[in-house]
């Protein structure tokens, strides 16, 4: 996960902190060495660490903090903001054309997931009501139109594709009068990676920018390769002049230092993070939350967002109906779960928890996701009618369960009582009016 190490050291670090009750200006010293260390492990840019550790210390040695009943958590507070206004300060969105159309020009090196990443966002796009189109005009790469084709398909976007021209910018001029034409209001172009300090290949793509006149310029970079990822961006910048950053691989980077060095290196914001391989692992970034992520105090509002998308409103009125006549069965059950898994699995909701210091480790987070699968395969291994009226579940029935669903009929009982405990919380629920404690309870669970 995202900046585990960092996290885990800081945490480590805040915790000597908040057990005084006075803190002197040595313990601030000691502190923010602590600090510093823990930020270039986590391979943070050394000037950036410089600065940041000279402005909490600065804070941390105030008055207001020197002098206040909890000096411990006033430090965290600064660090806090400190991080977040390292990062950008707040969510960057994307600037759209007041004409109607517009046109978003996606740039790298190779390898970052750049095409990919156009997938996914055309896609995040799709699902907050725009009607995009990508561009496929990386003619160096090959299969780098097929894959894009491919993935156009699987989010159901249409991508332009001209295999008989070899120019990127005869493509990409081609697909925005298609697009515009055509009626769709975003076309994304994806282009191929190349090296910063290829000449002819940054050349092309100023031609490409002159071409087109995108309304931003988006970096693709992978969080992986470190400080590399920053000295990339600075160069594209410095060259192309970029207007955000893409991040992708986040999820796999266990330092974080490129999301925490590049905003303050090259004047440009995180806007997107790849949290994974599936064509909706893409988020916007903001900066306060992923703060209260590396602190340990959890990203609520990114876990609501994602309860919000993963929840049905039209099941779960269904579901609130099936409460009222007592008719919540073991399907309904699996939906929950279903639901659950939707919204990223057991470890990334465990991420956005407070209380990121004491989070479980990977074998407890794998038992969980065991049991979640485990619970599946006994429900699927019933029959319609058995889910459905559970009371049929007799020792034999309970003995062919367990041994379709390759668990002990212990396993199966267990269930079987998690879910008459549930079905009786639901009817609890259900009281009185028109099932809306029930519904809300079920919005995103």
């Amino acid at each position: 996960m995202a900046f585990e190490g960092l996290s885990e050291k800081l945490n480590g670090i805040f915790k000597k902190l908040k057990g005084k009750g006075v803190l002197t200006e040595a313990d601030i010293q000691e502190a923010m060495r602590e600090v510093k260390l823990a930020l270039l492990e986590a391979d943070v840019h050394f000037k950036v660490v410089k600065e940041f550790v000279a402005a909490v210390k600065e804070k941390s040695l105030g008055e207001e903090v020197m002098n206040s009943l909890t000096p411990g958590q006033q430090v965290i507070k600064i660090v806090n903001d400190e991080l977040a206004a390292l990062m950008g300060g707040s969510n960057s969105k994307l600037t759209f054309s007041s004409s109607g159309f517009t046109t978003l020009l996606l740039v790298g090196l190779q390898g970052t997931g750049k095409t990919t990443t156009c997938a996914k966002l055309a896609s995040h796009l799709k699902k907050n009501g725009k009607k995009p189109m990508m561009a496929a005009c990386d003619v160096y790469r090959p299969a780098a139109i097929e894959q894009l084709e491919i993935l156009g398909t699987s989010v159901e976007i249409p991508v332009y594709a001209d295999r008989e021209a070899r120019d990127p910018v005869v493509i990409a001029q081609a697909a925005r009068k298609i697009a515009e034409y055509k009626g769709f209001d975003t076309l994304i172009v994806d282009t191929a990676g190349r090296l910063h300090v290829d000449e002819d290949l940054m050349d092309e793509l100023v031609r490409i920018r002159k071409a087109v006149k995108p309304h931003e310029i988006l970096l693709v970079v992978d969080a992986m390769t470190g400080q590399d990822a920053v000295t990339a961006a600075q160069a594209f910048h410095e060259r192309l002049g970029i207007d955000g950053i893409i991040m992708t691989k986040l999820d796999g980077d266990t330092r974080g230092g490129a999301a925490l060095s590049v905003k303050s290196v090259t004047g440009k914001p995180i806007k997107f993070v790849g949290v994974g391989e599936k064509n909706d692992a893409l988020e916007a970034f903001h900066p306060q939350r992923m703060a209260s992520r590396i602190l340990g105090m959890g990203d609520m509002m990114s876990l609501i967002e994602k309860a919000q998308e993963s929840y049905d409103e039209e099941k779960s009125r269904e579901l609130e109906k099936k409460m009222k006549k007592n008719q919540f069965t073991l399907e309904d059950f699996l939906d929950q779960f279903s639901q659950i898994r939707g919204m990223g699995g057991l470890a990334k909701i465990m991420d956005m928890l407070p209380g990121g210091g004491a989070k479980p480790d990977e074998e407890q987070l794998d038992k969980g996701e065991q049991e979640f699968r485990s619970m599946e395969a006994i429900i699927q291994s019933m029959t319609i009618e058995e889910r459905r009226n559970p009371q049929l579940l007799n020792a034999s029935r309970r003995k062919r369960i367990a041994a379709g669903a390759g668990v002990t009929v212990t396993r199966v009982n267990s269930l079987i009582k998690r879910y008459e405990e549930t079905r009786k919380l639901m009817k609890q629920f259900s009281g009185g009016k028109p099932g809306k404690k029930a519904r809300r309870m079920f919005q995103g669970f």
